[in-house]
């Protein structure tokens, strides 16, 4: 059975976005390591505490030789400005967990707000990367346990 054990999203500096992760939305520090043969580089995992088989690399854009300076200059501008992808978060309470991240400094660009196929609410995380929030309606969710906060 092949399984997803992670995904990634660029980020402009691992540390801003480390405490963003951990301390505003709760997360947790899966693997935190520098990898001095490949020139230094830092590979930054987090996830939520109740799904420890799953996590989220917090990567910088790469420089040359992987991205030329145009590429890595364009694919920083799309992450900036929030199109380069992001995450979706379930929840079994999306307006309690939107008031709790608000308290932790979170700054939603929607509020929860109802959809035919639940509330759904979002943010961006310091790089730009837009992160929706959702408590999903019955027969509309592929998780059996939602939960973020």
């Amino acid at each position: 059975m092949i399984s997803l054990a992670m995904t990634q999203i660029w980020v402009h500096d691992q540390d801003v976005a480390k405490d963003f992760y951990t301390n505003k939305l709760g997360w947790e520090v899966r693997q935190d390591a520098v990898i001095e043969e490949l020139g230094g580089f830092r590979f930054l995992t987090v996830g939520p505490p109740a799904q420890p088989d799953i996590a989220v690399a917090l990567l910088l854009v790469p420089p040359a030789p992987i991205f030329d300076e145009e590429t890595a200059a364009a694919l920083k501008a799309l992450v900036a400005k929030g199109k380069t992808g992001g995450l979706f978060l379930y929840t079994n309470d999306i307006q309690a967990d939107y008031e709790a991240l608000k308290a932790r400094g979170i700054q939603f660009y929607e509020e929860p707000t109802e959809y035919p196929y639940g509330s759904d609410s979002g943010f961006h995380d310091p790089s730009g990367n837009t992160i929706r929030m959702a408590q999903v309606k019955p027969g509309f969710s592929s998780t059996s346990e939602p939960g973020v906060a």
